[in-house]
C-alpha cells in the first residue's frame, strides 16, 4: 500500500472514531498566485509563473492546501474524497487538500497553508539553519528544486555539500545558485549515493513518486525530511519526518 493510500485508511478509522460527520459540505478551489503566496512573493517564485498552483479545501472554518501541476475545482463531503481514484494526479490533489483540511479542522496537524508574502524568501536560511542543528555539516539531497529554498541551504553549506534533482525539463540541466540540477526521473540513485541526508518536497506525494524517493534513502539508511504544506497531513497521520518552518 502507497503512502496516500495509508493515509487514507487511517483518515478513515479517524473520522469515524471523531464522529466526525462525513457529509459534511467542502469546496475545493485552485487559487490565484497571489492568494496561495502574497502580492509580495518575489516574482521567481514558480506559483508567480503560474506553471504550478495551489488548491485549497474548505472545510467549515479550516484550511487544507495541496500544490499541483492539475488544478481542479471539486465540491463533496469528506465520506466523497474518500472514493476519489488515487490513481489520478488531479484526485490525488484533491484528496491530500480535503485530507489537510479535516485534519486542520479535528486539530490533529498544522502547517497545511503556505507561507506568504516575505515569509517564503525567509524559509530557506531558516530551514537550512534547522537542518544544520539537527544533523551538522552534512550533505543534502533536494528533491524538487524550490530555489528560494536551494538558496539558503546553499549559502550555509556551500553549493559543493548540495544536490539537487527535478522532474521539470526547464529545469534539468540549468544551475540554481550554483547547482547544477540532475534530472529526477533518472538521477535519483546518484542523488541518494551523493547525499548524507534527503530534503523532498512534499508535493512528491499529489505527483506519485514519495513511495519510491522515501525506499531509496530508507534503503540507503539515510535519513530524510519532507518539507512544504502539501504533505502535513500525511506526514502526520504516518508519522514521517517533515519540516517547513512557516507555514501558516
Amino acid at each position: 500500500m502507497g503512502l496516500l493510500e495509508e493515509a487514507r485508511e487511517r483518515l478513515r478509522a479517524l473520522l469515524r472514531e471523531s464522529g466526525f460527520d462525513g457529509g459534511a459540505p467542502v469546496e475545493v478551489t485552485p487559487l490565484h498566485p497571489d492568494d496561495a503566496i502574497g502580492a509580495r512573493a518575489d516574482e521567481n517564485f514558480v506559483l508567480k509563473k503560474g506553471k504550478e498552483r495551489v488548491i485549497e479545501a474548505r472545510i467549515g472554518g479550516a484550511r487544507g492546501q495541496a500544490f499541483t501541476d492539475r488544478p481542479t475545482s471539486w465540491r463533496g463531503t469528506p465520506a466523497e474524497a474518500l472514493r476519489l481514484d488515487l490513481s489520478r494526479i488531479e484526485d490525488r490533489a484533491v484528496f491530500t487538500a480535503v485530507l489537510n483540511g479535516a485534519l486542520r479542522m479535528l486539530g490533529r496537524v498544522e502547517g497545511t497553508v503556505h507561507c506568504r508574502d516575505e515569509d517564503p524568501t525567509r524559509c530557506g536560511p531558516l530551514l537550512a539553519e534547522e537542518l544544520e542543528r539537527r544533523f551538522g555539516a552534512v550533505r543534502i539531497g533536494m528533491v524538487g528544486l524550490q530555489p528560494a529554498i536551494l538558496r539558503g541551504l546553499v549559502e550555509r553549506f556551500g553549493a559543493e555539500r548540495v544536490r539537487v534533482v527535478d522532474r521539470n525539463p526547464d529545469n534539468i540541466g540549468a544551475e540554481s545558485s550554483g547547482v547544477p540540477v540532475w534530472d529526477g526521473d533518472r538521477e535519483m540513485e546518484r542523488l541518494v549515493d551523493s547525499s548524507d541526508i534527503g530534503l523532498i518536497t512534499g508535493s512528491s506525494v499529489v505527483n506519485g513518486t514519495a513511495d519510491e524517493i522515501i525506499r531509496l534513502f530508507r534503503d540507503a539508511g539515510k535519513p530524510y525530511l519532507l518539507f512544504g504544506n502539501t504533505v502535513a497531513g500525511v506526514a502526520a497521520l504516518l508519522d514521517l519526518p517533515r519540516i517547513c518552518p512557516l507555514s501558516g
